[in-house]
């Protein structure tokens, strides 16, 4: 099966459930909207933490399209929260791994997303610095029909 995710332009919605480092589980929902243009891919979305107070945290990715292989993309972030992050998106079989730091602060993760079928994913990941950990999530992301 080809990835759907990241390699077809498309909107894609999230549900599921976000941990804050205390452990606390909160629910969560998201929006990602995925563009191709010629020299770079743009991820942009967000997820909203439905804690009290509520927090939305918002992503703007820039991603180099895959080289010949096609299992293999940079991808840079800047973050009011995080600073300026980068990482790569790797394809390994069913998966999508990315892989992120953020030199500058000591922000660093990973984030897994097993493709279900052509419009679901299973999402999971992780935000730590240094090496505590400050949050993960797990999602599932669906592709809205008609992107």
């Amino acid at each position: 099966m080809m990835h759907t995710f990241l390699f077809e332009p498309g909107v894609w919605t999230s549900k599921g459930t976000f941990w804050r480092a205390d452990g606390e589980l909160l629910e969560a929902q998201g929006r990602t909207e995925i563009a191709h243009h010629p020299t770079a891919w743009l991820l942009s979305g967000s997820l909203k933490v439905f804690g009290s107070p509520p927090v939305e945290f918002v992503n703007a990715y820039s991603i180099s399209p895959p080289g010949r292989d096609g299992t293999s993309m940079k991808w840079t972030s800047d973050s009011a929260t995080l600073g300026k992050l980068s990482g790569t998106f790797s394809v390994v079989g069913s998966s999508i791994l990315s892989v992120y730091t953020c030199t500058a602060s000591g922000y660093h993760g990973a984030e897994h997303m097993g493709q279900v079928d052509a419009n679901h994913y299973n999402a999971a990941g992780i935000l730590l610095l240094n090496e505590r950990r400050l949050s993960s999530w797990q999602v599932v992301l669906t592709r809205k029909s008609g992107s």
